[in-house]
């Protein structure tokens, strides 16, 4: 059984994660911004708590464990757009499938060069390969291929909003006018992240970008067997 003092961090770290967050969203409503994004803000706030208090990553993530165990449950979940949207995967399935494999081999190959242009090898280097896939997958996948579930869920934040920052504006320059190529790029390039901003353009593109996402991490753990045997 669990000590009292194990048990008082273990509720403090979790309350603190949950109301930074909420705070978070709330200032990026008053303040829509890079800086003010959840995904930005509340690490940065936890990181500065932490730091205050002197408390390592291993304690902190130690207490809030759970948090991401739950990922595993709300996984289910990913079936509902799939299954909201099954006229439109009946429809483009041709698309949807060519569009997924491109653009998954696309942000493989892209990870995989750039760690190779900056020297990353080992567990760092395969951390980072499933970085354009929403957390949930992507730690799954991590762990599968050798890498570091926790590393690569910072990646993914990382992408995520970068992603979703340069998707709008490449929506200014490049003639997409339908809503499932506006979607399909939030979706594939910045997973979650790219979700919520893809809602706020439009609620096709919205249903678009959280459909491509969760068949971007179905395909991309289905595939993940294979993409640890080419690495060995």
């Amino acid at each position: 059984m669990p000590s009292p003092e194990t048990i008082l961090i273990t509720a403090f770290w979790s309350v603190a994660t949950i109301a930074i967050y909420l705070l978070s969203k709330r200032t990026y409503r008053r303040w829509p911004a890079i800086w003010s994004s959840p995904m930005v803000l509340t690490p940065v706030l936890l990181a500065a708590l932490a730091l205050s208090l002197h408390t390592t990553y291993s304690e902190y993530i130690g207490a809030t464990r759970w948090l991401m165990v739950i990922l595993g449950p709300v996984t289910v979940a990913f079936a509902i757009p799939i299954y909201e949207q099954r006229a439109m995967i009946r429809r483009y399935w041709p698309v949807l499938i060519f569009g997924i494999v491109v653009g998954s081999g696309t942000a493989i190959l892209t990870a995989w060069a750039l760690a190779s242009l900056l020297s990353i090898d080992g567990t760092l280097r395969l951390s980072l390969l499933p970085r354009s896939i929403s957390t949930p997958f992507a730690m799954s996948i991590s762990e599968n291929i050798g890498g570091v579930p926790d590393l690569t869920a910072l990646f993914v934040v990382l992408t995520g909003v970068l992603g979703a920052t340069l998707g709008e504006n490449l929506l200014r320059v490049l003639p997409l006018k339908s809503s499932l190529a506006r979607g399909a790029l939030f979706g594939m390039g910045a997973h979650g992240v790219g979700v919520a901003k893809a809602n706020q353009i439009g609620a096709e593109e919205g249903s678009v970008a959280g459909l491509v996402m969760v068949l971007v991490g179905l395909v991309n753990v289905l595939a993940a067997p294979l993409l640890a045997y080419i690495l060995r």
